[in-house]
Formats: structure tokens, C-alpha cells, sequence
């Protein structure tokens, strides 16, 4: 019997190249092998401001991005979180089960809640919500970046501490951690993670980006003044930055692209590089025109989230009645006989 997987992707924005080589094409990747449940998790993006069109705009265009990229429908489930009612009815009792220490604790709530006058609740409260997807479903084996371990720590936590204090209802989830890739770096400071909220465009490359922009970017990248294709990821971050990026996306190893470009420079190396990037990209986004638009891309999602439902409710059902929640229904039918 196959293991299952959850992930999700919030629809934030625009899905960069980091996004893809460590989550999206990842997802392809394990289709083949296990139970995938993906997920757009737009109760998530909630948890800041959002403009309501340009919310709906970016659940649209990450579906289709996420078939695009080669996510098979009749392998995979792909659905859309607020579509499937049991992700916030499960949110709602593991809050009833976490601590508030334990979220105050959360790294990613403190970075954005730093500085603020006033915070919303829901970005305290946003990890149970985040530990309900994954635990509806069974989950086995969670595909995430290493700054998403903290949230399956508590995942795990809340997954036990619900076991033994009411049923053992829940699968306790692994976290799964790509071996390569899982984290690209900003072109303009390889220090920092390529993120689409960086104020300078040329620091990351999105999936949709035209070729012009793409070649404009990886020539403009930051490496460094010695001239040597080399991967040293501590006193060259730049360029072994670029080479996980031509390996993963030209499936090439690092040893053979060191000795490719064994006594060249790095114009050359980008100019090549540019070439693999937009090999790469120019067939998904071909495709994802083809659906954004389309009839297909909705009966996609309305067949995910029937699929979705249909599992989620039933683990919903199992959490109600280990804690107690409704009524009894044989109990229920025993006393309408009575009448």
C-alpha cells in the first residue's frame, strides 16, 4: 500500500524558481510513488492583508502552475484548502489542543509579527490550522524546506499529545527533506533565500518570467571577482548558488559542470545557464497558458476537492467523536422511534 503526502503552497504571489526546484518539482517527482495530496492553501494567505481579486487571481494561476509543472490529476489529488470545509473544523480543535507558548514560539510568527502595532489572531494561530491539513488525510511523509521544520515539530506534537489525551486517531507524519535543491538562493545576495517579496526584481526569477527577463537576471547575478566555476558553497556562494541550479535543472552533476567549464568564465557559464533556465521553463509555461482559462482546470479542482472532502470528513467525523463534539446518532434514531 503507498504512503501518503501533503503539501501546501500558498497563493501569495507569483511561484518563483526556488519555489519550484524545491517543492514543485519535488511533488512530480514523488507522484509516482505515493498517495499525493496538494494543496493551495489560501485560509493561510488570509493571515495578512490581501486585495480579494488578486487573492483569487493567485489561486487560479498556482493551480495551473501546479499542473503545469507536470502534476498528474489522475495520480495526484490537487484541490484548493477553503473548497474542503474539515480543514478549518480540524484547525479549530488542535488550537483546542496546542499551547499558546508553543505558538508564541513560532519562528515565522515572530519575524512577521516584528515591529507590528497590532497582529491578527490567526497569525498566532495559523500553525494548527497547518497541522490540520496534514493530519486529515493520514499523512505519512510531509515534502518541505528546512524552514518549515519547526511547523512539523509542532504538528508531530499536537498529532501525539490528541492520541493520548483523546483516540489514536492520527498518524504521526515524517518530514521529508529534498537532498538537493530544497534551497535556492537570492541571485543579488546568495546569502539570503530567493523570495518573491524581495524588493529587487532581479534577486529571483519567477515560472512566468519571458525569456528577455530571464537571461537579463542570471547575467546580472551576483558571483564573485575570481573567475573559477567552482561549488564552494562558504567562499563562493554566488556561483555554487548557479551551479545547483544548472545541475538540478539541466540533470547534470556538479563534477561535470566544474570541469565543463574548467578554465572558462563566468560569462560564458551564464550565457549556457540562461539557455537551460528557459529550456526548462518555456514548455510549463506553454502549458499553463493552455489552462488558465479553461474549462479543464476547474474540473480538476471541483474532482480534487469531492476527492478531498470525501477523506477529510471522514477524519473530522473520528475527531468529533473522540472529544465528544455532537450527538450520539444511534442514540438520536433510539429516541424519534419513541414518537
Amino acid at each position: 500500500m503507498k504512503k501518503t503526502i501533503f503539501s501546501g503552497i500558498q497563493p501569495s504571489g507569483s511561484v518563483t524558481l526556488g519555489n519550484y526546484i524545491g517543492a514543485m518539482k519535488q511533488f512530480v517527482d514523488l507522484q509516482h510513488d505515493y498517495n499525493g495530496y496538494f494543496c493551495i492553501v489560501d485560509q493561510h494567505a488570509i493571515t495578512v492583508p490581501q486585495d480579494r481579486l488578486e487573492l483569487r487571481k493567485n489561486i487560479r494561476n498556482l493551480a495551473a502552475l501546479y499542473l503545469a509543472v507536470g502534476l498528474d490529476p489522475e495520480k495526484a489529488t490537487l484541490f484548493i484548502q477553503s473548497e474542503v470545509p474539515a480543514h478549518a473544523q480540524a484547525g479549530w480543535m488542535l488550537q483546542c489542543v496546542a499551547y499558546i507558548g508553543e505558538l508564541e514560539r513560532m519562528t515565522q510568527f515572530k519575524d512577521k509579527s516584528k515591529g507590528k502595532e497590532a497582529v491578527v489572531s490567526g497569525l498566532l494561530t495559523y500553525p494548527p490550522l497547518m497541522a490540520g491539513d496534514i493530519l486529515l488525510y493520514g499523512t505519512d511523509l510531509v515534502p518541505v524546506g528546512e524552514d518549515q521544520k519547526q511547523h512539523l515539530e509542532l504538528t508531530r506534537n499536537l498529532a501525539e499529545r490528541f492520541n493520548k489525551k483523546y483516540n489514536d486517531i492520527f498518524t504521526i507524519p515524517e518530514v521529508k527533506i529534498p537532498e538537493s535543491g530544497a534551497r535556492i538562493m537570492s541571485l543579488a545576495d546568495p546569502l539570503k533565500k530567493m523570495s518573491k517579496s524581495d524588493p529587487n526584481q532581479k534577486a529571483y526569477i519567477t515560472l512566468l518570467d519571458e525569456p528577455k527577463q530571464l537571461e537579463k537576471k542570471i547575467k546580472s547575478a551576483v558571483t564573485d571577482s575570481e573567475g573559477i566555476v567552482k561549488y564552494d558553497k562558504e567562499n563562493k556562494p554566488g556561483v555554487s548558488n548557479l551551479l545547483t541550479i544548472y545541475s538540478i535543472l539541466g540533470n547534470t552533476s556538479i563534477e561535470d559542470l566544474e570541469a565543463k567549464y574548467e578554465g572558462k568564465g563566468y560569462g560564458e557559464f551564464k550565457s549556457d545557464l540562461a539557455e537551460v533556465v528557459i529550456g526548462a521553463l518555456t514548455p510549463i509555461q506553454e502549458r499553463y497558458r493552455e489552462l488558465i482559462e479553461s474549462d479543464e482546470l476547474d474540473r480538476i479542482l471541483d474532482e480534487g476537492a469531492a476527492r478531498a472532502n470525501k477523506t477529510a470528513g471522514k477524519m473530522v467525523k473520528k475527531m468529533e467523536n473522540a472529544m465528544g463534539l455532537g450527538r450520539k446518532r444511534g442514540l438520536s434514531r433510539k429516541v424519534c422511534k419513541l414518537f
